[in-house]
């Protein structure tokens, strides 16, 4: 599903097949690799990674921030490692550092000179965000983001299974 005023795809797929500019990592806060999305491009990226990260951000990366790598093996140009919130309850800048997230992810892209990302839904996983207000900010966060931006990166979003898909479709139609 594409939305013809903005270039926003919807699939259901696996994020280390995509040949975007660049992908984005649901990382940790480590960088370290892990489970899930972060765990798959980790492995199929290969070790270059890993070290890229330790080496240029011995630190990890703050929740709500977003880091960029090499690709290592994959079909993309950069990894962006982006660290989502893990839910607790709403209540504790979870919407805020979700959404800081995604914008520091696009800024990342838009600065790399990408012209296509391809998203996960991040933090729906292991960390347990809600995913339907989680697919509402990410959409947001790329539309008002396009609005403010003159960049002409195309987005993809990811999604593991089906059911993440039809929330996600749901979502854009609400917010377009």
């Amino acid at each position: 599903m594409t939305s013809q005023l903005t270039p926003i795809q919807l699939v259901q797929g696996d994020i280390t097949q995509q040949t975007t500019d660049a992908i984005v990592n649901a990382a940790n806060c480590r960088l370290s690799g892990g489970g899930g999305v972060d765990g798959a491009i980790h492995r199929f990226g290969g070790p270059t990674i890993k070290q890229e990260t330790q080496r240029h951000y011995p630190q990890g990366c703050q929740t709500g921030s977003a880091v960029i790598t090499t690709a290592g093996h994959l079909s993309t140009k950069y990894v962006i490692h982006a660290v989502g919130p893990i839910w607790t309850d709403g209540y504790h800048c979870e919407p805020e550092l979700l959404r800081s997230a995604y914008r520091t992810s696009l800024v990342l892209a838009t600065t790399h000179d990408c012209q296509s990302i391809a998203f996960p839904a991040i933090s729906t996983g292991a960390y347990g965000y809600p995913l339907q207000p989680a697919a509402h900010i990410a959409l947001e966060t790329y539309l008002n983001f396009k609005i403010r931006n003159d960049a002409p990166l195309s987005i993809r979003f990811v999604l593991y299974n089906i059911g993440i898909l039809k929330t996600f479709e749901t979502a854009l139609a609400q917010c377009t």
